[in-house]
């Protein structure tokens, strides 16, 4: 009986990409020698950005490691719906933290590896919540002490796996269960949360990258970057939630785009706290044209149009793009 073997092409936009270069500049998903790290048989919803961005991250991690890796995981939306006991969906040594000690865990996991004298690799991730919310001083903590560990937030901008709440990150004007969509100031109040990609930039560690799942290739990229050095290097990812957002589960990574096109997710990659690189933006989008297929904001196009509250969203973007130079020059 003759043996055919299996095929793992890539579809869409990165059919190209995979099938049409050589072997060592194609993706490590369209390889069939991938770790497939977060296999199949997890639980996640329909169209979870959160899903596809770490299994793209940690593979990206495996591949640049040979292997050689751990990693720890917050309690959050990818622990309960990858790991419902007894069972898990991870093919990779992987510890199950607290909410918020992530990267606490990771240090310690670092540090007896180190004197162990092993050559293994640590990755923390998290999602927003466990992130920039409940786990930020162990953060920073890893943060200050340079530990050699890669954290990875995937950022879907509230607790979604608690009914969809408010977090630090959770962008101003947006509707959650405890940002109503009523009086003067609907959803989100302006002026509340952080951005952590810019505070870790500020503690000068050796790498800081941001990322979405609308570009996988980048995301990879930026990982294996990441995996090349040692210390404390910090990856923020916009992975869109369809549950939380209110956005159609077939357009996760257009959402995530949209994003990254009008400027409110700047994309770029900086060292020792200074910015490197960034992804351009060759015609920003108005941030409309983001804000309308997500539920989360219809509060802002019906009863009533709110043109100011659109407005001051269109200026955080426009800041975005001046800031960290994401407007593609003209040749």
């Amino acid at each position: 009986m003759s043996h055919q073997p299996v095929k793992f092409y890539q579809t869409g936009t990165f059919t190209v990409g995979n099938r049409l270069l050589a072997p060592e500049q194609r993706s490590v998903q369209a390889s069939a020698k991938r770790y497939n790290s977060l296999n199949s048989g997890h639980r996640a919803c329909q169209g979870c950005g959160e899903a596809l961005g770490a299994r793209y991250a940690i593979d990206a991690a495996m591949e640049a490691t040979h292997g050689q890796l751990v990693a720890a995981n917050a309690t959050g939306c990818l622990e309960v719906f990858s790991t419902p006991y007894p069972e898990t969906s991870w093919q990779v040594p992987w510890i199950h933290s607290l909410f918020g000690n992530t990267a606490a865990v990771a240090t310690g996991i670092a540090a007896a590896l180190r004197v162990k004298g092993k050559a293994v690799r640590v990755v923390a991730q998290g999602g927003d919540g466990g992130t920039t919310d409940i786990g930020f001083g162990c953060l920073s903590g890893m943060f200050e002490r340079n530990d050699d560990v890669l954290y990875i937030c995937y950022d879907n901008q509230g607790y979604m796996n608690t009914g969809v709440q408010r977090s630090s990150a959770t962008p101003p004007a947006a509707r959650t269960a405890t940002t109503m969509a009523v009086g003067v100031e609907p959803g989100n109040v302006f002026g509340q949360g952080k951005f952590v990609p810019a505070i870790a930039m500020a503690h000068e560690i050796p790498y800081v990258a941001t990322a979405t799942v609308a570009d996988l290739r980048d995301l990879e990229a930026k990982v294996a970057r990441a995996m090349e050095l040692h210390g404390a290097r910090y990856i923020h990812i916009l992975v869109p939630c369809p549950l939380g957002w209110g956005s159609a589960s077939d357009q996760t990574i257009q959402m995530a785009r949209l994003a990254k096109e009008t400027g409110l997710f700047p994309v770029f990659e900086a060292e020792g706290g200074e910015i490197k690189s960034a992804l351009k933006i060759r015609k920003p989008l108005p941030v409309e044209d983001y804000l309308r297929p997500q539920k989360r904001y219809a509060h802002l196009f019906a009863p009533t149009l709110r043109a100011d509250v659109i407005e001051r969203l269109q200026g955080i973007a426009d800041r975005n793009i001046r800031k960290y130079g994401l407007l593609e020059e003209n040749p």
